[in-house]
């Protein structure tokens, strides 16, 4: 299906696998770029959704209904939809393998398929998500179960989980923490809150860690480093952590009243098992041009690659404008070769009504939009994360308006500032 026809028949194809917001915002600036080109996006999904507002909906500051859009009123006109799941890649033939034995060929592909949760890793979870206190924010079903066990919940025991990385967004397990905290704070809930991840620190940018690490300390939150959950018994309320060194691990089990659960996540299948995948199963680009390592009509963004960056919303509106001016650049075009300085932004939810906004590009280098030192929560964040961002994404971003840019390399004193939540 398709909402116009192509205007050029013999223009380049350029094919686009994936249609969350890194393949509607590269096909939507492909079609401002250059309305001759032949732009097909392939995806089988009939609703998108604006998940960085699942961690406000797990706070209850959020209509989940509001996060979900149909698919049809977002593929820009003169791209067509094939509504379709993709299965593999044959470079070598220019072809991709749809379900069903169909193959559609290129000159281009653009791979932006994001990543897998894998729920399954976790023994005995899917049982269990959505009942018995166990939550995650990852998923648009049980995101209002999340703030629906938190304001049912009258003390006890809170636990926060974190896989290892890579995840989208590495900072929404801990927004969703924060939210609950302040809101057992308000609500004079003495609640045992803890947060297990695998890693040794609250975040991978030292910067910003020990802000954070001001934030654990004013809720009174226990940060249990080393700790990685591989089982949920749900009915008995009981989660499973396994710790310690890689060659002598050992089980500890904690009881819980609620469980927030972010599962593993790994690129997708079909992206593993192909000629596109590095090592990892990540599809291999050069982290600056976004080009293919080995298979120079073949592009990626977004989560499913092997860049180096934070995986979130504002790293593929970073990497779309670049992706584009190479493409372009490789179709004949005079544009100059772009680059992607690896920037993302997490805007760290720390209670309801503030945000610490961390941005940084690769390596971790801080880079915010605005001068004031970003490791301060503040309550003007808060409206740009809960209003000005989805009407940047679902009315801007998506239809290939990605607006200005302010990001820079500033520098602030080492000393953390006076944090209050």
């Amino acid at each position: 299906m398709s909402k116009l026809p192509s205007s050029d028949a013999t223009a380049p194809a350029i094919l686009i696998v994936g249609g969350g917001a890194a393949g509607i915002t590269v096909a939507a600036l492909l079609r401002k770029a250059n309305p001759a080109l032949r732009v097909t996006l392939v995806d089988p999904a009939d609703h998108h959704y604006y998940q960085p507002a699942w961690t406000l909906v797990g706070g209850g500051a959020y209509d989940i209904a509001a996060t979900r859009r149909p698919m049809a009123a977002l593929i820009p006109g003169g791209v067509e939809w094939i509504k379709a799941r993709a299965e593999g890649f044959d470079p070598a033939k220019s072809e991709v393998l749809l379900e069903g034995g169909r193959r559609v060929g290129y000159d281009h592909l653009i791979v932006a398929a994001g990543l897998q949760l894998d729920f399954a890793k976790i023994e005995d979870l899917e049982a269990t998500l959505g009942k018995n206190g166990v939550s995650s924010n990852y998923r648009f079903d049980l995101a209002p179960y999340t703030w629906q066990a938190l304001s049912q919940l009258k003390g006890g025991r809170a636990l926060f989980t974190q896989p290892a990385m890579p995840i989208k967004c590495a900072g929404a397990p801990q927004k969703a923490m924060y939210l609950a905290a302040d809101h057992f704070r308000r609500s004079g809930l003495k609640v045992d809150t803890q947060f297990f991840t695998p890693g040794p620190s609250m975040f991978g940018v030292p910067f910003y860690a020990k802000a954070l690490d001001k934030v654990v300390a004013d809720y009174g939150i226990t940060a249990r480093f080393g700790h990685q959950l591989v089982a949920v018994d749900g009915p008995a309320k009981r989660a499973i952590f396994e710790t310690g060194p890689a060659d002598a691990r050992t089980r500890v089990e904690e009881a819980f009243d609620f469980l927030h659960v972010v599962p593993p996540q790994s690129a997708p299948d079909f992206i593993k098992q192909s000629p596109l995948a590095d090592a990892g199963g990540w599809v291999a680009v050069d982290k600056q041009t976004l080009r293919h390592s080995q298979h120079a009509n073949v592009w990626g963004l977004g989560d499913c690659t092997t860049t180096p960056n934070s995986k979130t919303a504002a790293a593929v509106r970073a990497q779309a404008p670049v992706l584009v001016a190479n493409l372009l650049r490789a179709l004949g075009g005079a544009q100059a070769e772009q680059h992607y300085d690896g920037y993302a932004s997490c805007p760290l939810t720390t209670s309801r009504g503030k945000i610490m906004l961390a941005e940084f590009l690769y390596d971790g280098v801080v880079a915010p939009s605005f001068p004031a030192d970003p490791r301060i929560p503040r309550r003007s964040y808060w409206w740009l994360k809960k209003h000005y961002l989805p009407y940047l994404y679902w009315e801007q971003m998506l239809r290939g308006r990605l607006g200005p840019d302010w990001h820079a390399v500033r520098s602030f004193p080492e000393a953390v500032p006076a944090i209050s939540p």
